[in-house]
Formats: C-alpha cells, structure tokens, sequence
C-alpha cells in the first residue's frame, strides 16, 4: 500500500521562495508537520516494557496454594528454583549457603496500607562434603546461630537435583493460628524465598555486596477470604 503526501510537492515548496528567509523556514517547518500528521494511524512508535533496576520477573513455574483449616492456616508451594552459577561454585567449595522463607499475612485497609497480622519464618543451610560428594540440607524454624531455640531437621542427598527440589517443594506449611484469621475479612498472603547473604563468610560477604550473580529471590503474592463459619 502507498501512501501519498500531496502537502509535501516540490510546487508548494516553490510558492515560498519569493518570500523572505525567517517566512520561508517558518512554511517549511508548517509543511513538514502537516506531513507528518498525515503518516497513516497504523504506524506508531511500539511502546517497550519497562523493568526497575534490582526488580526480577516473576517465575511463571512457581505456585502457590493456601489452606484454611479449624487449627491455622497452611501454606503449600512449589518454586521455580534455579540456583546462580557463583553460589553454586561456592557450594562446591564447601561454602555453606543459608536461604530464608518467610510468609507474611496481612489484612487488607482500603483506607491505609496493609496491617501485618502474622510472619512465619523458615531457616535452611545447604552445605556439600567434596570427600564424600554429598549435599546436605538442615531446616530449622529459627536461626542456625539459635539452634537451640527450635529443632533442626537434617537429611543427606545423593546430587544437587534432588536437594534442589526437596528445597522448592513446601507442603502445608503452617503460617497462622485460626485465632489470627477473621471471619469475613480479606487478607494478602507474601510468600519470600532468598539468600540469607548475611550468614556468609566476612570476606566472601564482603565481596558479594551489589554483585548480579548472587541474586536470588522468589516472591509470590495471594489473597485470602476468611469466610464466616457455617
């Protein structure tokens, strides 16, 4: 398909050379608009996507369920997890890499900002022995520099795949007693899996701050209605 631009024609442009320089660039300046206005509707400036700076996709693998029962709220999940090559790397080293979970409930003001009524809070420590060439995983409801504030569940896996996916996969997580749940109120469920950077070594700590290769952080957002009892 052509398109034909009549204002643009070299006997316009001459009309305008008998008059004088600051008239004749102020016509031309006219005509190039008007021919510019007439570019056909269809072809406009495509508009790009715009991500901040430090902001991460969402993983479309990942899912979340929630569960309200007579004695809490459960949390269930399954988490698109891919570990960065530097954190791997330092896995092989024998470095050991603390992540965190955390779950937050919140309910839900139209007139302010959303009220955090419960946090749960889940620890792990995954560590490789290169003699033996296995991957262990802890899991504790407090910090590891706390352990004797909670049990520590420990369990040993053969290759990094299979820790990996026992680490993505939360099954009825308990995150909020019934008695912080109220009928008929609407609440925001903010499940948060990252690196816990500050459990590093002091000099590798250092050296990571505002390093790309050691971000890790999954975050999935849920509604919740608590409905009246029957």
């Amino acid at each position: 398909m052509v398109f034909s631009t009549p204002c643009c024609t070299s006997a316009r442009l001459e009309r305008f050379e008998c008059l004088g320089p600051r008239h004749y660039w102020q016509a031309v300046l006219a005509l190039l608009l008007c021919c510019a206005l007439a570019l056909p509707t269809g072809v406009r400036a495509q508009a790009q996507p715009v991500q901040h700076a430090g902001t991460q996709p969402p993983a479309a693998d990942s899912t979340m369920q929630l569960e309200r029962s007579d004695d809490g709220v459960y949390l269930s999940a399954t988490l698109a997890l891919a570990l960065p090559s530097l954190v791997e790397d330092a896995l092989h080293k024998g470095i050991a890499i603390y992540f965190v979970t955390e779950a937050e409930v919140a309910r839900e003001r139209w007139y302010w900002s959303d009220k955090q009524i419960v946090r749960a809070v889940r620890y792990l420590r995954l560590s490789y022995q290169p003699l033996t060439r296995r991957w262990r995983l802890n899991v504790s409801s407090a910090p590891f520099e706390q352990t004797g504030l909670g049990v520590v569940l420990g369990q040993n896996f053969d290759d990094l795949d299979e820790v990996l996916d026992a680490m993505q996969r939360i099954a009825r997580w308990k995150i909020a007693e019934p008695d912080a749940i109220t009928a008929g109120t609407r609440y925001r469920v903010e499940l948060d899996f990252r690196i816990d950077l500050s459990q590093l070594p002091r000099p590798l700590h250092i050296g990571v701050l505002g390093r790309s290769g050691w971000d890790l952080a999954l975050v999935r957002s849920q509604l919740l209605m608590a409905e009246p009892s029957p």
